[in-house]
């Protein structure tokens, strides 16, 4: 009876070398993609993208017949990320960088690519700073990455104030801002919150072409009014009729509970502090403390 082969491996380096040779080279590539709102074409090799991934297994199949067919469109995924999944699927490796390495994980979720997903999670995490982490928060919110968005927000937590003044605080989802004003642990008092809360509101109307007040209808039920001193609560109220961003029944409810001198005198008129919360006189009433 014979008995079973032995597998044994060669040199992996100078392999990967090799095929990287191949990537975007048009030489031997039978298939060319049209990559970006800039259309860069990238060349690739439909078999090896195939056998690699399901994604393009679909995409590249039998329809599109032999030899070297049209230019396929993918428009929504930039140049520079997409050569990064090319490369994963090509050598097995990839060289991320901080700058573009969000664009890649999308890529490799849309994709299917779960390892190259786990790659890319693992690198954002090391990288994660200021700049980056309203971004990443955004990304995990829409694909539902949990653990990513708890890195996120305990991050936020720690640098609150630097991280609301980014870009990428400004152009959160609301949902991605409302898993943030729903954290105790916020090192911001609510007054900046709530200056935060109307830039962030006002960048989306120009966006939407949408009033303040309706941009910011999912989120500002989250903002804890109630923390307010009395002459930050007045001047807000004046604000707010200059440029409505609050229900005006929610500024009722904050007015009712220094009225009472309690912290359950409304419902839905949070009234934890955070722990960036500054103290203020009434806080003594408050029946939540910061926990």
């Amino acid at each position: 009876m014979e008995t079973p082969g032995l597998v044994v491996h060669g040199e992996a380096a100078p392999f990967s070398t090799a095929l990287r040779s191949l990537l975007n080279n048009p030489q031997y590539s039978d298939v060319c993609f049209l990559v970006g709102q800039e259309r860069q074409e990238v060349f690739a090799h439909r078999c090896l993208l195939a056998c690699r991934c399901n994604f393009f297994q679909r995409l590249l199949g039998p329809k599109l017949g032999s030899g070297m067919p049209s230019p396929v469109v993918l428009s929504t995924v930039p140049a520079e990320a997409f050569l990064a999944v090319l490369e994963f699927l090509y050598t097995n490796s990839v060289r991320l960088h901080r700058h573009s390495v969000l664009e890649v994980l999308t890529a490799a979720i849309e994709y299917g690519l779960e390892e190259l997903r786990e790659l890319c999670l693992e690198f954002v995490v090391k990288v994660l700073d200021v700049e980056l982490v309203c971004e990443a928060l955004q990304v995990a919110v829409t694909f539902g990455l949990g653990p990513l968005q708890e890195r996120c927000i305990a991050f936020i937590e720690a640098h609150s104030q630097e991280a609301l003044r980014t870009r990428g605080f400004l152009e959160l989802s609301a949902p991605a801002l409302l898993s943030l004003l729903r954290s105790d642990k916020l090192r911001v008092d609510e007054a900046e919150l709530v200056l935060a809360a109307r830039s962030w509101a006002r960048v989306g109307a120009a966006v939407l072409e949408r009033p303040v007040a309706e941009v910011a209808a999912p989120v500002v039920r989250e903002l804890r009014l109630a923390l307010l001193a009395p002459a930050e609560l007045s001047a807000l109220e004046e604000q707010n009729q200059r440029e409505p961003l609050i229900p005006v029944e929610q500024i009722v409810e904050a007015w009712k509970c220094h009225a009472l001198r309690r912290g359950d005198a409304a419902r839905g008129a949070p009234c934890r502090r955070r722990r960036g919360t500054l103290p203020r006189e009434h806080h003594c009433f408050l029946d939540l403390p910061f926990k």
